[in-house]
């Protein structure tokens, strides 16, 4: 009972730091930035609490923790699992293609708005170095320097892997869960009427009274919900019951923390940066230790997003919908922890982009949270259409009411897209785009690759094979099966002759949940000739040489297809320059170098 109780609060805290670093670190910046927009009266701060702790519990708690966590495969959750929940249970090749599309746009918008994250937390982060006595005038350029160099170590050290400082990323999340309620805490006590602000009636009072200008406020206050969505991605990673126990702790630090700070500003109302503010007015002697653990904490939050970045686009891969980059293992014991090096410069060049573009935290905020909105409404859509098809009417009631409720912070967000929310729109464009065309490209470079059908195959390899003298061992081809054969092994069989003793072709088939890997000879087609078939979760690294060798496969020779491919069209163009800067599947799978053959078809697209 006492271990199982020790594992339980470890995976409460490993929750902590890879988990709730971005939607933990949202205090320093949310009202901050809120009240740029609107003045300090009682009135307005109690409305505006109302609305932040309304949001946690409506978006954060309502949208993810309950709705989205009951959804899932193995334990998995994300975007990818929605739809790969989704379309088991449609019929029509319209409908799964319209999920697949949702999908693609609500990946790409993850990626588009977590370039933000890095960026908005470190920067807020190196900001409050401005209160400290002879640091008030830094030069702003100062400031983004330092936040830039801070980013670029961060990126810099994703290659070596996390796994040896990642035990520590708990306890300083802990430390910084804690500081917040104390700090908190101590502010409330002061101003004790911010406990009524549970109550929505002073949200809804807030609309009445300020209208239209009361809608641009909702467009900031989703800030303090961005991140919520990492509660349902990293699911498989902990486990349901880690995330949701740790959220109680999360959710309580948090609403204390933005109750002290109101209680702050209530009583200084002339404080521009609150949290930092408050912290610098109540214990002036712990300000630079907690602004160092600040720091800690945004780098905290920047690299839970790289990793979960990381593992995005790597069931991208998995699924089909991402060109094959090549993946670095980290750690040799847990290989889900990966390094994707074309992920890692794209994330890294896009933050010091849009660090030096907006400057200042405050500036990123009026771009920040556009995107992130709009993927909180297809996951709702995607719930919905999953608990309608399910026939659970309570989740589905409760689904369409989040929608709604997403759906006006949507509309209040449409007014920054003239103040810098376009690059977020435009940072995400590039992986829709890139998405896009490689899933189409796949699909036309296979209707133009006209493999030979099974039967004349079968005999016409019973024919040559009896006509020549079979080359000694055995040879693989990787192939989705022999149905359909591709040219490249009727190529290597019949025009260059070369047909080993025996042949295997090695299919690997994506099963629709996300872990397990089982293999085995699936059929003997003729002498010599046999199928080898390798089923793996999509959320599998499956190590194919270690599974020939414990099958008793021992090849002399593999081959594999290589495309050269020719066209006229812009896009397929694209697509044929994705495919020769990307490591052939032979490649990605770390084959045995010195035993592969890459044969070549030219196909006209």
């Amino acid at each position: 009972m006492k271990n199982g109780s020790h594992h339980s609060l470890q995976s409460v805290l490993q929750s902590l730091g890879l988990v709730f670093g971005d939607i933990g670190t949202s205090p320093i910046y949310t009202f901050t930035v809120i009240f740029l927009l609107t003045s300090p009266t009682e009135a307005n701060i109690m409305g505006i609490l109302s609305l932040i702790i309304w949001t946690l519990i409506i978006i954060v708690t309502g949208e993810y923790a309950w709705l989205a966590m009951s959804l899932s495969r193995k334990g998995e959750g994300g975007t990818i699992v929605l739809k790969e929940i989704l379309t088991s249970l449609l019929r029509s090749g319209r409908q799964k293609a319209i999920v697949s599309m949702i999908a693609f746009v609500g990946i790409s918008l993850l990626i588009g708005d977590g370039v933000i994250t890095p960026a908005i937390s470190i920067l807020s982060a190196v900001e409050g170095a401005l209160l400290i006595p002879g640091f008030e005038k830094t030069p702003v350029d100062v400031l983004v320097v330092a936040a830039a160099l801070i980013a670029i170590m961060l990126f810099s050290v994703q290659r070596k892997g996390t796994g040896n400082v990642a035990g520590a990323f708990g306890p300083i999340m802990l430390l910084w869960f804690s500081s917040l309620t104390a700090f908190g805490l101590f502010s409330l006590l002061q101003a004790p009427q911010v406990l009524l602000a549970v109550n929505p009636w002073y949200a809804v009072r807030f609309f009445a009274d300020h209208g239209f200008a009361g809608l641009l406020v909702l467009s900031q206050v989703i800030l303090c919900a961005t991140g919520g969505e990492a509660l349902y991605a990293d699911m498989g990673h902990l486990g349901r019951k880690p995330i949701l126990q740790a959220w109680g702790v999360v959710f309580g630090a948090l609403v204390i923390n933005y109750m002290g700070q109101a209680a702050f500003l209530i009583r200084h109302p002339d404080t521009k940066n609150i949290l930092f503010g408050m912290v610098s007015g109540y214990a002036p002697l712990l300000y630079i230790p907690f602004l160092v653990l600040s720091i800690f904490a945004t780098v905290i939050a920047s690299q839970a997003m790289i990793s979960g970045m990381f593992s995005i686009v790597y069931q991208g891969i998995m699924t089909n919908i991402m060109p094959l980059f090549k993946v670095h293992y980290t750690s040799t014991e847990i290989r889900s922890q990966i390094y994707i090096g074309t992920v890692n410069w794209f994330l890294l060049g896009a933050v010091l982009f849009v660090m030096v573009l907006f400057k200042q935290s405050e500036h990123l905020a009026a771009a920040y949270g556009l995107a992130v909105n709009c993927d909180m409404v297809l996951t709702g859509v995607l719930m919905a259409w999953i608990f309608y098809l399910r026939n659970r009417r309570l989740q589905l009631f409760c689904a369409a009411g989040i929608i709604v409720v997403v759906l006006f912070f949507l509309w209040a967000n449409i007014h920054k897209i003239p103040h810098g929310g376009f690059w977020s729109i435009i940072i995400a464009a590039l992986p829709f785009a890139v998405i896009l065309v490689y899933t189409r490209g796949q699909r036309r470079l296979y209707l133009h690759m006209r493999p030979m059908d099974r039967e004349p195959f079968v005999q016409e390899y019973i024919l040559r094979r009896s006509e020549m003298t079979p080359i000694p061992g055995t040879a693989l081809f990787f192939a989705r099966g022999i149905e359909k054969v591709p040219p490249y092994l009727v190529n290597t069989m019949f025009e260059n002759g070369i047909i080993y003793e025996d042949n295997i072709a090695v299919s690997i088939v994506r099963r629709d949940d996300p872990f397990g890997i089982a293999w085995f000879y699936r059929e003997e087609v003729a002498p010599g000739l046999k199928v080898f078939e390798i089923q793996t979760g999509y959320m599998e690294i499956p190590d194919i040489d270690r599974i020939l060798r414990e099958a008793n496969i021992h090849a002399r020779a593999i081959f594999y297809g290589v495309e050269d491919i020719a066209t006229r069209s812009p896009a397929w163009k694209i697509f044929a320059i994705i495919k020769r800067l990307t490591p052939s599947f032979v490649q990605f799978y770390r084959m045995p170098p010195h035993l592969l053959h890459g044969v070549v078809t030219r196909v006209e697209m």
